[in-house]
């Protein structure tokens, strides 16, 4: 029988060969963390670096987040680079810092500073090509995770083995072991006596992916489907093929000369096929409202993170522009939300919300507010700011103007409409996105059911 690691750098190797991704000679940069996936990605591109001649350079960046173990990863990644005589870029972000400033989750920060880092790295080695360390499982994973996000097809096709990146369009990334899963992974780094560093948050259930990989998947496979990594995988694979042709349909359409019907006449499924494509070309992510807001109002333009704003024309033509006088206006629509039994997820103004209702909710749940649930109410109301709007953020003795109190945080005048807020059935707001949570349905002693309120900006 043939050495897993043997057969696992043929494995990759035949991607790129029949990929073509690489010519001999060719500059690489290898994007390594220092956990398992990127340092057997990492000794494997090394062996097949030597056989093709392709020049490689590690990238590793430092998020900072984790204290004395980040310190150990960058550390480990050095050493194997040194270890391999090979070129090494190290860089650390103030990730913190960065999300704050753009309003976005901390995963979010990390990724945007992360890719940046790796196609500036690229460009200094005169690289077209950044190899990740995504595989198998983290498909199956992101499947779900999009799954009950209410994501659409675009999302359920997951990651693609090629395509460029977010951060500059000329670069491109590749993910060589989407077609091995982590099992072969650590048998591979077993074999080889590979040394790793073990991610420590992977521990943290408030984590919606470790859920998904703790919790979700081994309750399917045990009770389901045991071939189910197998089935997600199928799936995703036919819907990527298919999106990409609707895709080319669609440019074609979308290039071919007026055929005298409007947007507004186009069938819905047109409507947001032609949207989502053109927002990832524009590098704006397609969230489901964004999606609907564009679909359903021409002419009107919407914040889209970054101060950026887009809108559609009658022709369905999306734009992007930088912040104008219309993201400074009281935004409308609202969304009322039953508190499920249990919890949920829902999706408003770019903001993911998920929450639990119960008793014993608290158990694993380090992230996030708590509410006394009963103060909250069965419905709430996910909102934007409405002129008069008044809040009592915790530790405040009375309530307050939203305008005043934006002021007195310095939340910028462009960012303010954005905002998302909840108020129960009755009009009291208890949540403002970004604030401290609203005193008036603060859990206490009588407190006999809490409501646990997590959220994400998506864009």
């Amino acid at each position: 029988m043939k050495p897993v690691a043997r057969e696992l750098q043929e494995r990759v190797g035949r991607e790129f060969l029949t990929r073509g991704w690489l010519r001999p000679g060719a500059g690489l940069v290898v994007a390594v963390s220092g956990g398992l996936d990127s340092m057997v990605l990492l000794r494997i591109l090394a062996e097949l670096a030597v056989e093709n001649t392709w020049r490689l350079v590690v990238a590793h960046f430092n998020h900072g987040l984790r204290g004395a173990e980040s310190e150990a990863d960058e550390a480990l990644v050095r050493a194997a680079a040194a270890e391999l005589g090979l070129a090494v870029q190290v860089e650390r972000g103030a990730v913190r810092e960065a999300a704050a400033a753009a309003g976005v989750s901390l995963e979010m920060g990390g990724r945007r500073l992360r890719h940046d880092f790796l196609a500036r790295v690229a460009r200094g080695a005169g690289a077209a090509d950044v190899a990740l360390a995504h595989h198998a499982d983290d498909q199956v994973e992101l499947f779900f995770l999009r799954l009950l996000r209410g994501s659409g097809p675009a999302g359920w096709a997951g990651m693609k083995w090629a395509n460029p990146s977010s951060a500059d369009a000329g670069v491109r990334l590749l993910r060589p072991l989407l077609g091995l899963g982590k099992a072969e992974l650590r048998a591979w780094a077993a074999e080889r006596g590979l040394k790793f560093r073990e991610d420590g948050s992977n521990g943290d259930w408030g984590i919606p992916r470790n859920r998904v990989r703790g919790e979700l998947l081994p309750l399917l496979e045990a009770q389901y489907q045991p071939a189910l990594r197998e089935v997600i995988l199928r799936q995703m694979e036919i819907w990527a093929a298919e999106l990409e042709w609707e895709e080319r349909g669609e440019a074609e359409i979308g290039a071919a000369a007026d055929d005298g019907v409007g947007f507004a006449d186009w069938p819905v499924a047109r409507q947001r096929r032609s949207l989502r494509r053109q927002l990832r070309e524009l590098g704006v992510p397609p969230g489901f409202d964004l999606v609907e807001v564009l679909r359903t109002a021409e002419g009107v333009r919407v914040g889209c993170g970054e101060g950026r704003m887009v809108s559609r024309d009658a022709r369905g033509r999306v734009e992007v522009g930088g912040t104008t006088p219309a993201a400074t206006r009281f935004q409308p629509g609202e969304l009322v939300v039953p508190l499920t039994a249990g919890g949920g997820r829902v999706e408003f103004g770019g903001v993911a919300v998920e929450w639990a209702v119960g008793a014993g909710v608290e158990a694993g749940r380090t992230e996030g507010v708590w509410f006394d649930a009963d103060r909250v109410g069965a419905e709430i109301v996910l909102r934007h700011w409405r002129p008069g709007d008044r809040f009592q953020p915790c530790g405040m003795a009375g309530h307050v103007k939203l305008q005043d109190w934006f002021t007195n945080q310095k939340v910028p005048r462009e960012r303010r409409h954005g905002l998302v807020v909840a108020a129960t059935r009755s009009g009291e707001i208890f949540w403002v996105e970004g604030a401290r949570p609203g005193q008036g349905c603060l859990p206490g002693p009588l407190t006999e059911r809490r409501l646990h309120w997590r959220w994400n900006r998506l864009y």
